[in-house]
């Protein structure tokens, strides 16, 4: 049965499994390719590409599918980034957001210098778009109002312009409320490099993290009291509440993870992973202001250091044997958290760690609530997936594993010899992951290694394969292919 994609990973635990099925193991990319040519790259038969788009230069914010449309974040040529909206049945462009880029004259600035766009993976929820632009503000887009309909290619300048945010009775997109995380003064981010916290909605809340990072001489945390994570109203994008765990005055160099929600014996938490390489897990509800007129507190239940149980301990940087952040995404999964740590792909290969956490506990569970870590996976971007006791996951250095999800005992690994962004895909029995070369492999999610295919497509896969409905979506840094079984659309 077919089913929407509205958010990273597909779901609230970020377990990127789906049920659906056919799926193919591979695609081609391109169908104009003459038949000797196809034969020669194994792509004779249906191509099943249902078709592809053209993107910018960078895409790293998507896809996600949800009510017959697809959204995406990217960049633009002239250096901002841009919200997408395409038809999911033909790709059509249906409408586009511009956002310039953030321009400062704080000293010591380092953001968006390689103009990367959009990097937050979209959430869908209600009818209204939650996505961190290219500026670190909060947007909330209505696809219930002036989205709706649009011509192809609306855009309009928003924060930062001369002219005001747009609201739902514009006559172009409607922004139904936006956060800026830089000027709010109970935030006040300094983001590094970018901000790519794709958002959690839970009820009537939104967990954002503001992407709080070092200066550019990495030698301060500039804003140290900034929170990792907060939480806003939906609907009116107020802020309600914030963590005070003070994770800024013990980061290495940016916060890049995003929230995670589980359900621990009755109980919900959030969970996140912190740029101190600690994982942290809250109460979603609010308790009250620690100080008259402040915002709320979201409560730590436990925390769990990543580094310290895998030993990893000295000096981090330049140093590969050391400590590393959190960016790839905690993944919650029968009362047990999954997460590994990684750096800045910029700062190369290096020891890392992945650790499965009894999620069931309080207070410090380094010690206690350790269930297993694996020393023998690098520095990892990428947020695993679990279905049938078999953990997917890869690192930085470009090889992908199978392990046993109960005991972390490694079943197959693979080695590409490819860095990898990329976070694997499970469904149909098949594993998906793409690498920073463009290349989509694919495997029997078995306890068994198995290559099932391998796509060879036009740029880098910095973001994660998706399935909705029936259909295979894998974007590279310049394309939105959509492929199924089958299909030979193009």
């Amino acid at each position: 049965m077919g089913a929407d994609w509205p958010q990273w990973c597909g779901n609230d635990a970020r377990n990127a499994v789906s049920v659906e099925t056919p799926l193919p193991a591979q695609f081609t990319p391109n169908p104009s390719l003459s038949d000797a040519a196809q034969v020669a790259t194994g792509a004779a038969g249906p191509t099943h590409l249902k078709w592809k788009v053209r993107l910018s230069s960078h895409a790293y914010g998507g896809p996600v599918v949800a009510n017959g449309k697809i959204f995406i974040g990217t960049n633009t040529r002239e250096g901002g980034g841009a919200v997408i909206g395409l038809e999911e049945a033909t790709g059509r462009a249906l409408w586009k957001l511009t956002i310039p880029r953030l321009v400062t004259e704080w000293k010591d600035f380092n953001y968006d210098d390689m103009s990367l766009g959009i990097c937050s993976t979209p959430t869908v929820a209600e009818q209204r778009l939650y996505v961190v632009s290219n500026r670190d503000e909060m947007l909330c887009l209505d696809l219930a109002g002036r989205l709706h309909g649009a011509e192809p290619d609306v855009t309009r300048l928003i924060a930062g312009s001369e002219q005001p945010p747009m609201t739902l009775d514009s006559k172009t997109v409607g922004i139904a409320w936006r956060f800026d995380m830089l000027t709010e003064k109970d935030v006040a981010a300094w983001p590094q490099d970018a901000a790519d916290c794709s958002v959690l909605v839970h009820g009537d809340h939104v967990f954002v993290s503001p992407s709080n990072g070092v200066n550019r001489g990495h030698e301060i945390v500039p804003h140290p009291d900034a929170p990792s994570l907060f939480v806003l109203d939906k609907r009116t994008g107020r802020l309600l509440a914030r963590d005070f765990e003070q994770v800024g005055h013990r980061l290495f160099h940016g916060e890049w993870s995003s929230p995670a929600l589980g359900e621990v014996n009755g109980r919900t938490l959030v969970f996140y992973g912190g740029g101190d390489g600690v994982c942290y897990a809250f109460d979603p509800v609010p308790a009250p202001s620690a100080t008259p007129g402040g915002p709320g507190v979201l409560k730590c239940v436990w925390h769990f250091d990543v580094n310290a149980a895998a030993g990893r301990q000295g000096v981090y940087k330049g140093n590969a044997t050391g400590p590393s952040e959190i960016i790839a995404t905690p993944v919650f999964h029968r009362n047990r958290g999954y997460v590994g740590v990684g750096q800045d792909p910029r700062h190369g290969r290096g020891r890392g760690a992945l650790a499965c956490i009894d999620a069931t506990g309080v207070g410090d569970l380094t010690a206690k609530g350790l269930v297993w870590v694996n020393t023998d996976i690098d520095r990892s971007l990428t947020t695993v997936a679990i279905k049938d006791d078999i953990l997917s996951t890869a690192d930085f250095s470009g090889r992908i594993f199978a392990l046993a999800a109960s005991t972390g005992h490694e079943l197959w690994r693979y080695e590409t010899d490819r860095p990898i962004w990329s976070s694997p895909l499970v469904a149909d029995g098949k594993a998906y992951v793409g690498t920073d070369t463009g290349e989509l492999w694919t495997f029997a999610a078995s306890r068994e290694l198995k290559i099932l295919g391998k796509t060879k497509l036009d740029s880098p896969i910095s973001t994660s394969p998706i399935v909705a409905n029936g259909v295979l979506y894998v974007m590279t840094q310049r394309w939105l292919y959509a492929a199924a079984s089958g299909a030979d659309n193009h």
